[in-house]
């Protein structure tokens, strides 16, 4: 019985490790323009790249048809108004926040309202 208790609780205790270990998961609207943002080598490898730089984005998937970012983050490590902000620091909306107007005008042409 001893054995069967304390087997349970070990269960029970890695079962809620896990649970706090979950991933953060957010889908944010953005303004991308470009059709083909994933392929390019310009643009698309400088998204990839400084994305994956904001502290505790974990990885992402990029929609350009519906102009969305889907993000996995460590909520350990930052929080989605950061995520957000970094997002807008490449020249991207995101949601409420405005893309930095500087950065904005670094994208490729491809990538800007037409």
């Amino acid at each position: 019985m001893k054995l069967y208790i304390s087997l349970l609780f070990t269960l029970f205790s890695i079962a809620f490790s896990f649970s706090q270990n979950k991933p953060g998961k957010a889908v944010i609207h953005t303004t991308i323009y470009c059709d083909h943002c994933k392929a390019c080598e310009t643009c698309g490898q400088n998204f990839k790249s400084k994305m994956l730089k904001i502290n505790g984005v974990q990885m992402y998937e990029l929609d350009e048809k519906s102009m969305t970012i889907t993000v996995y983050y460590n909520p350990k490590k930052t929080n989605l108004e950061l995520i957000k902000t970094g997002i807008t620091q490449l020249g991207y909306d995101a949601d409420d926040f405005k893309a930095n107007p500087l950065a904005y005008e670094n994208l490729d042409s491809c990538c800007k309202k037409k």
